[in-house]
């Protein structure tokens, strides 16, 4: 059995016939491609190594906002092993690298066949739905510059360092605001010492005073995820 930088991921190997082993395939994923569209049939889940996904809403006027993102703890496709094999959102890289595919059939076939299975695939959507859910109360209750701090923790404990390659395009999509928005929260951030960002870069240089800047949102989500990072290291 091979190991990999995704939590779930190892846990899953841990308990999966070898069969499903080989059907993994290592894919590089590039930024903002896009691995299903809403309403498309889901014909692989992904693990992410070192990249970050985002799963998007989008309104019929082009307005989007990120719902979630995932990254090297969990899989992108949970539609397909809870029975609905497409979903109303969107999933676009965000952060460029690496993940591991396999057929949604064969990840579908295993959550029905299999308890183990089926226990770490749904404590992992729980600990999704957890995150959909404080980001929807972020999202209409606190600042622009909350809201990124937020996004950018997130996105951090997802990477191998403290630099994120991302225009403010993309960034202004994943939080529903105008670019604007973003271009002054950002200014914020960087003359308060946490941050410096240059176009389409962002280094953090002050994570203490970044997570004393952000909500209360991030802790809920980060403490979930250590939950289940806990239970995956008893598997």
């Amino acid at each position: 059995m091979f190991k990999c930088n995704n939590t779930l991921l190892s846990a899953l190997l841990t308990v999966l016939p070898e069969q499903y082993e080989k059907k993994l395939e290592l894919v590089p994923l590039k930024l903002a491609q896009v691995l299903y569209e809403s309403g498309e049939e889901l014909q692989y889940v992904y693990f992410p190594v070192d990249a970050i996904v985002s799963l998007l809403f989008e309104m019929s006027d082009g307005a989007s906002a990120e719902i979630s993102v995932v990254g090297n703890e969990g899989i992108v496709g949970v539609a397909v092993f809870l029975g609905g094999g497409s979903t109303p959102s969107r999933a676009i890289v965000q952060s460029e690298g690496k993940a591991y595919r396999i057929p949604a059939k064969s990840i579908q076939q295993a959550f029905n066949q299999d308890s183990a299975v089926r226990i770490l695939l749904l404590r992992y959507t729980l600990s999704l739905i957890t995150q959909m859910s404080q980001t929807a109360v972020c999202n209409r209750h606190h600042t622009i510059v909350q809201q990124l701090c937020r996004w950018i923790l997130l996105s951090l404990d997802r990477l191998p360092d403290n630099n994120l390659a991302m225009t403010q395009e993309l960034i202004a999509n994943m939080l529903g605001v105008r670019r604007e928005g973003v271009t002054e929260a950002a200014g914020k951030l960087q003359k308060a010492g946490v941050i410096v960002y240059k176009r389409g870069h962002i280094k953090v240089v002050d994570r203490p005073k970044l997570e004393r800047m952000c909500c209360e949102c991030y802790q809920v989500v980060k403490e979930e995820s250590d939950r289940l990072e806990a239970f995956h290291n008893q598997c």
